[in-house]
């Protein structure tokens, strides 16, 4: 029973234990589907089961990726088979066990303020606003803000982060910026905010 309490994976190419990204990103997109429903509902209908169905949810699935093992999370499980025909990418465990223990902390204040307290208001809008961001961008842009606020306050700075990210390296031709480029983001962003003001007046 011991063994399969364990937090990461040893690998024999790397110094510190692992967890295939892919499966997290794809574990961070299933929870961020179920979180904008869950979300939406509640705030267009006023009807809160889902959400308390899906805080109860993503408190359990935490507490067993925290305290038993990531390979026994429920979310994890169905983020394996979705992406079983890929290539692992390894990430540095440490650095997710502190984002994930982040999102488990958000998961138990949601519980206790939405699911024991039945509340509602700012403080829960927040943390729910909070969390979406969260998940999008690990599952979007395979960012994990988490594993950043790791190194923040880590003195052993995280290895293994997706992309490359936590090594300083010079950008890469294709990954440059031109001005041309900016010019055409700041137009089309004018373009869409203008076409939605003007249309709300009409």
């Amino acid at each position: 029973m011991k063994e399969h309490i364990n937090f990461g994976e040893r690998h024999p190419d790397y110094e510190v234990k692992v967890l295939n990204e892919r499966e997290a990103r794809a574990g961070a997109g299933i929870l961020f589907l179920f979180a904008m429903i869950s979300f939406f509902n509640a705030f267009l209908s006023r009807n809160y089961v889902f959400l308390k169905v899906f805080i109860t949810a993503f408190m359990v699935d935490f507490l067993i990726r925290i305290f038993i093992n990531p390979k026994f999370s429920p979310v994890l499980i169905l983020g394996r088979i979705m992406v079983k025909g890929q290539k692992p990418e390894y990430t540095g465990a440490p650095q997710k066990k502190f984002a994930w223990a982040l999102g488990l902390v958000m998961s138990v204040v949601m519980f206790l303020i939405v699911v024991v307290s039945k509340t509602t208001g700012p403080i829960n809008f927040a943390i729910c606003l909070i969390c979406l961001t969260l998940l999008f961008f690990e599952t979007a842009f395979g960012t994990c803000i988490g594993c950043s606020i790791y190194n923040m306050f880590s003195k052993k700075k995280a290895k293994l982060c997706p992309g490359g990210a936590c090594e300083l390296r010079k950008k890469e031709k294709i990954q440059e910026i031109s001005s041309i480029q900016v010019i055409i983001l700041i137009a089309f962003t004018t373009a869409v905010i203008s076409a939605l003001y003007f249309g709300f007046l009409l």
